[in-house]
């Protein structure tokens, strides 16, 4: 079938055209420009809000959405994040205080120690006890002659049983706490007292008045095994670092040092690593962070008052915090990002720092005298503090950690059935 063409004859291509053209623009022209369509338009734009300069723009604050169902109804709330964790409560007052008596008011000692054993050891006077956790018992170990006394340090080897036991006249004795025997006496490594000593594996590190800081291993004989010289005065605070590679020494004259084994088995065997001159007075206090393994946070005696922290592998000191009081000691939170330190004059106080920013916590008062030793116990939960005021008192400072707040306490208080050390 053929397909249908129009008769072009009939169609008026100008007509068209002209339609199409210019007939257009002219009601086009005309629509614009009538007054009545304008006004129109105005109207229906007022009316719908159709101003097109603010799309997706809020004219002024939006209007609270009305709730028509209670928010615990909300489908919403069954999406809701979770809560954030609860702020843990720190007490401002000690668990228990007990009598101390005897127990040397000298910054220099390191008389207070707490076994991976869960065995609390203190020295008073020429006599070293233990506490034991696990049957809340009281036995005294040993109490030396007074022409070797008096106890100037106690220090728990990893173990949690053998002890050693640093004397006024420059000897060490090795205990083993299970039999309740000496080993063995330690000589010729201090010309006098020794009052700070630290555990790598077998090797007993020990600080003297001396100046001089000598490694002994326990298994030999001849126990001295390297002697690091670089304090003029007494190294009042010695600490391995966790892993053994580095050991930290603060003298009575301001100095720390950090002494590293690989560098020690180089052709200088007994020289630093770095050598910080920063602190302006004795340095006791050291701790190395358990999260960061090259941080080390010293503190500064009475003249000083600061607390620092280092980078031990370059020794630059990255932060330094005005404690306003002597700093005794110093010991990290093993669970949370805190660090606590013990203070002297003026307040003889603990206070919980927030790590990095240095932030204070808490305030923990009760003791009438600086608080010169501190320990923690093995789970990290507990500090215990002993003073010049003759007490030794019990913190729960850092809360229990969380692999052990389910299980139930086996003693909910330490020292429960006695109040007196002896």
């Amino acid at each position: 079938m053929d397909r249908f063409i129009p008769n072009r004859s009939a169609m008026d291509f100008d007509f068209a055209h002209y339609m199409l053209t210019e007939g257009r623009k002219t009601k086009e022209t005309q629509s614009v420009c009538s007054p009545a369509r304008e006004a129109y338009r105005k109207v229906l734009a007022e009316a719908l809000n159709m101003n097109r300069t603010r799309i997706l723009a809020f004219r002024n604050k939006p209007p609270t959405p009305v709730e028509l169902y209670p928010s615990e109804h909300s489908s919403s709330s069954l999406h809701a994040p979770k809560s954030a964790k609860p702020k843990r409560h720190i007490p401002q007052s000690s668990e228990r205080t007990l009598d101390a008596p005897d127990l040397v008011d000298d910054f220099y000692l390191n008389l207070l120690d707490w076994g991976s054993a869960n065995v609390l050891a203190i020295a008073l006077g020429n006599t070293v006890y233990l506490w034991d956790a696990s049957d809340s018992s009281t036995s005294e170990l040993v109490t030396v002659d007074d022409e070797i006394g008096p106890v100037t340090s106690v220090s728990w080897a990893p173990d949690g049983r053998h002890i050693a036991i640093g004397l006024n006249n420059s000897a060490v004795q090795l205990w083993d706490t299970a039999s309740n025997k000496q080993l063995r006496t330690m000589r010729g490594g201090h010309s006098s007292r020794v009052g700070s000593m630290t555990w790598n594996s077998h090797i007993l590190t020990t600080g003297g008045m001396d100046g001089q800081i000598v490694n002994n291993d326990v298994r030999i004989r001849s126990h001295v095994v390297e002697t690091y010289r670089g304090h003029q005065q007494e190294v009042c605070g010695l600490k391995w670092s966790a892993s053994g590679q580095q050991l930290a020494s603060g003298g009575n004259d301001n100095l720390v040092h950090i002494w590293d084994r690989s560098v020690a088995s180089s052709s200088s065997p007994t020289q630093w690593l770095h050598r910080m001159e920063d602190h302006t007075s004795a340095v006791k206090a050291l701790a190395w962070c358990p999260f960061q393994s090259n941080l080390l946070a010293t503190g500064g005696g009475g003249g000083d008052r600061t607390i620092k922290f280092w980078n031990t592998h370059t020794g630059a000191c990255l932060n330094s915090v005005d404690t306003g009081s002597q700093v005794c000691a110093l010991l990290w939170n093993k669970n949370e990002r805190e660090l606590l330190s013990s203070h002297g004059f003026t307040q003889n106080q603990l206070t919980l720092w927030k790590y990095p920013s240095m932030v204070k916590m808490a305030g923990l008062t009760g003791h009438t005298s600086r608080v010169l030793y501190m320990t923690q116990s093995p789970d990290g939960s507990t500090v215990a503090t002993a003073a010049g005021d003759e007490t030794l008192r019990f913190w729960n400072v850092f809360g229990a950690p969380e692999v052990a707040k389910s299980a139930p306490k086996v003693n909910q208080e330490p020292f429960a059935h006695v109040n007196r050390i002896r």
